[in-house]
């Protein structure tokens, strides 16, 4: 059982993952549903990409924005006050839209 609604084996969760990479963006779908092939926040966050500052907080954008986590899991996760991660997000935009 994976994503607390689809029940299959391995192969048939893998043949869904596009589908749900589709509708990541429909609000009525639980977002444990869509966000079910995305990456542990263990694999994002590697222990050489959490020692440098630049990798880690473009980390933390990818893992907000490109796989559904909320700020305060990334926060909770890197052992970061939840306003931190918000800085950061927004340091990163910022810098995008020069």
């Amino acid at each position: 059982m994976q994503g607390q609604a689809i029940l299959g084996g391995v192969a048939f969760v893998e043949g869904l993952i596009d589908h749900l990479r589709r509708h990541k963006d429909i609000p009525e779908i639980p977002k444990s549903q869509r966000f079910v092939s995305r990456p542990g926040l263990e694999e994002i966050f590697k222990e050489g990409v959490r020692r440098n500052r630049p990798r880690r907080d473009g980390k933390v954008v990818e893992a907000v924005e490109g796989h559904g986590y909320t700020q305060r899991e990334v926060a909770d996760f890197l052992g970061l006050h939840f306003t931190s991660v918000s800085r950061i997000m927004k340091q990163r935009n910022k810098m995008q839209k020069i």
